[in-house]
């Protein structure tokens, strides 16, 4: 047997690699990691994390709104984006220490640089090399910017948290997660905001209620959206704003754009066609169901093999593959029923399937849905509503799927996908007792199918 200087090097210190790297470390094997840039991956430094900190930062101008017909007086109060910035990045510095010091407490070597695969068992990062018997590629994936004229002048999801000024006018262009989510931030932290997409109707693969019902409840809160429009170029004007041309308008002059149009696998430069890895068109890395490639030293998980690209998904992935190091047996990963947040203003929450994906697969469905306007919105005279909606198969009762917009909707679904993951039916939820007052008892009383 070769004498190698690691069992396990794992290229990428993000959600998946660290997970993996202290899981394999604490079964014994000898592991190495090596990050070149975002110390707990995207995630941590420039997703999920963040952002969530943005979101509940650009709330609090409604709030204070809402205060004052609850009796307190509260007015005066001004937004400071520097503030925001930096405490944001000291919390960011905090967590990539914290995992730092885990993966020291779990004896795994940590490496500053990027990694680069020179052969089946080695790995260069600058002028070291490193054996090891396996390797795992787990480097995630990075914001895509199409190649347009004054692609030079836009922001990426990876720059957006620590621009130096708050810009007054803003556009967003995309219509996923990120840029939904932005839009509203940007709106509630004061900023005229715009959001461009090339189709008709943001956030693809949703329950169309759901997009339906997000698109009316963003333009309340006034932000700008344009759909069928397709930005084609970008230009500086000499006070430093931006003037953004497309087929289908009038320019719309902005102090920033932010380009929101998908992810793309970080695989560039690792050295995997050299080694003849097999690889999708778009760049992702393909691997059987125990997450080894065609090179069989090789394993790769998370964003860069083309799941869906979420936190859980990948610490799942990095579970379920350790355990099969361990024990033999195929790593099981039921990609099934995954709940998801989409953290725009209201919250979307959903799991399971939407009410087209049913049809479409044949199955007959009743559909139950319930529209209002949250209790805390009747005092405060704010329009914004809430909506849930289930989608149960007809023929066994069985709730395959519950999609919400509105407050916390994520918390309420994450409590849901468990009973749909248990099998739940609709006379499950029918029976349950619901706590009041709270929307959330919504889902347990709603009797009448709307279709």
């Amino acid at each position: 047997m070769a004498d190698f200087e690691y069992d396990l090097f794992v290229i990428g210190a993000g959600s998946g690699g660290v997970r993996a790297s202290r899981m394999a470390a604490a079964s014994g094997m000898r592991v190495a990691v090596a990050e070149d840039r975002y110390m707990g991956g995207t995630c941590v430094n420039v997703g999920c994390v963040p952002k969530k900190l943005f979101v509940y930062a650009s709330g609090y101008g409604e709030t204070f709104e809402d205060a004052r017909a609850y009796g307190w007086q509260n007015e005066g109060a001004t937004f400071d984006w520097p503030t925001l910035r930096d405490n944001n990045a000291a919390e960011i510095t905090r967590l990539n220490g914290i995992y730092r010091n885990l993966l020291a407490n779990a004896g795994v070597t940590v490496f500053d640089g990027r990694a680069r695969i020179e052969d089946r068992h080695t790995v260069v990062i600058g002028d070291l090399r490193i054996t090891t018997e396996r390797i795992l590629v787990a480097t995630g994936s990075w914001p895509f910017i199409p190649d347009i004229p004054g692609r030079e002048h836009v922001l990426s999801s990876n720059e957006i948290f620590s621009i130096d000024d708050f810009p007054s006018r803003v556009l967003v262009v995309g219509g996923g997660y990120i840029a939904v989510e932005f839009a509203g931030i940007f709106a509630g932290l004061g900023a005229e905001t715009h959001l461009s997409y090339r189709r008709d109707l943001f956030l693809r693969g949703f329950d169309r209620d759901i997009r339906t019902f997000v698109r009316d409840e963003m333009g309340k809160k006034g932000v700008h959206l344009h759909f069928n429009q397709q930005v084609e170029a970008i230009e500086k004007q000499d006070d430093g704003s931006l003037l953004v041309h497309s087929a289908e308008g009038s320019p719309l002059a902005v102090d920033a754009v932010l380009y929101a149009t998908g992810r793309v696998a970080n695989t560039r430069g690792l050295g995997l066609e050299h080694l003849g890895v097999v690889m999708h068109r778009d760049g992702t890395i393909s691997v059987d169901d125990n997450f080894r490639t065609n090179v069989h030293s090789i394993y790769a998980l998370g964003d860069v093999t083309g799941e869906p690209q979420l936190t859980p998904v990948a610490l799942a992935e990095a579970m379920a593959l350790v355990k099969h190091w361990q024990t033999g047996e195929t790593a099981e990963i039921d990609y099934n029923n995954i709940p998801t947040a989409v953290f725009c203003q209201p919250n979307i929450g959903t799991v399971g399937l939407s009410e087209e994906e049913a049809r479409d697969s044949g199955v007959p469905v009743t559909i139950y849905k319930s529209e209002f306007r949250p209790m805390r919105n009747t005092v405060s005279g704010r329009e914004e509503r809430t909506l849930m909606k289930l989608v149960v198969d007809t023929r066994s009762d069985k709730v395959i799927g519950a999609h919400m917009v509105g407050s916390e909707a994520g918390e309420i679904i994450q409590g849901i996908a468990i009973a749909i993951k248990a099998g739940a039916t609709k006379e499950t939820f029918d029976q349950t007792i619901g706590i009041h007052p709270t929307a959330a008892e919504e889902f347990v009383t709603m009797r009448t199918p709307a279709s």
